[in-house]
């Protein structure tokens, strides 16, 4: 039976004056320190081979898609991008500590959100939706290998709701410029909506022929 692979791959880094802040939907750039790590993967390493790329909107992930892919044109999906932080973007956790509803947000509480931003709640439910329609439209098409160029919080999440073998959003943790490939066997996603992770990417070129 035919089946379906997707490589998630984080966009590359951005400014180290941004570290530890928390950027959403912020459109922040790829740092120049980005660009050439991501550069020197590409060289050093493999990225998987393939004709249709998905991309977030956010700079840093076209900017991606150009670097790594520069022949391909990404299909840009709004419904990607990171979580929006609302007027928590560009702050800090100890910029936060003191605030209530950060503190119930941090603990775990979906139906909290950050002002004029969106919940966990929401935003798991924003980023599933999206992914389950890519996944359709691959099946339709018939498309069996593709990359999604993202976030780091959107492939965690997606990873923790439908990946094998199971683990917490956390577990799922990738530099940037990296990411997982997923395997999607139609009966199994029909049935449970589960795919199979059985790699961490880029590969380095000396993996190619094993």
């Amino acid at each position: 039976m035919k089946s379906y692979v997707i490589h998630f791959i984080r966009h590359g880094a951005i400014d180290e004056t941004l570290s530890g802040k928390y950027i959403g939907t912020t459109d922040a750039e790829l740092s120049d320190k980005g660009k050439a790590a991501l550069r020197k993967l590409d060289y050093e390493c493999k990225y998987p081979y393939t004709k249709v790329v998905f991309s977030s909107p956010l700079k840093r992930c076209t900017q991606t898609c150009k670097i790594l892919y520069p022949d391909i044109n990404p299909l840009v999906i709004a419904n990607l991008s990171e979580c929006n932080f609302g007027e928590w973007e560009g702050k800090t956790a100890d910029e936060l500590k003191d605030d209530p509803d950060f503190q119930k947000w941090l603990a775990g509480d979906n139906t909290v959100k950050p002002p004029r931003g969106e919940s966990n709640a929401d935003f798991v439910r924003r980023i599933c939706r999206m992914f389950e329609s890519i996944v359709e439209g691959l099946m339709k098409t018939g498309t069996t290998e593709s990359v999604i160029v993202t976030h780091g919080g959107v492939i965690m999440t997606l990873l923790a709701v439908y990946g094998l073998p199971q683990a917490k959003p956390f577990e799922w943790t990738m530099d940037s410029g990296c990411g997982y490939s997923v395997r999607i066997t139609p009966m199994l996603w029909q049935r449970d909506k589960v795919t199979e992770v059985y790699q961490q990417i880029p590969v380095p070129k000396e993996d190619e022929d094993d």
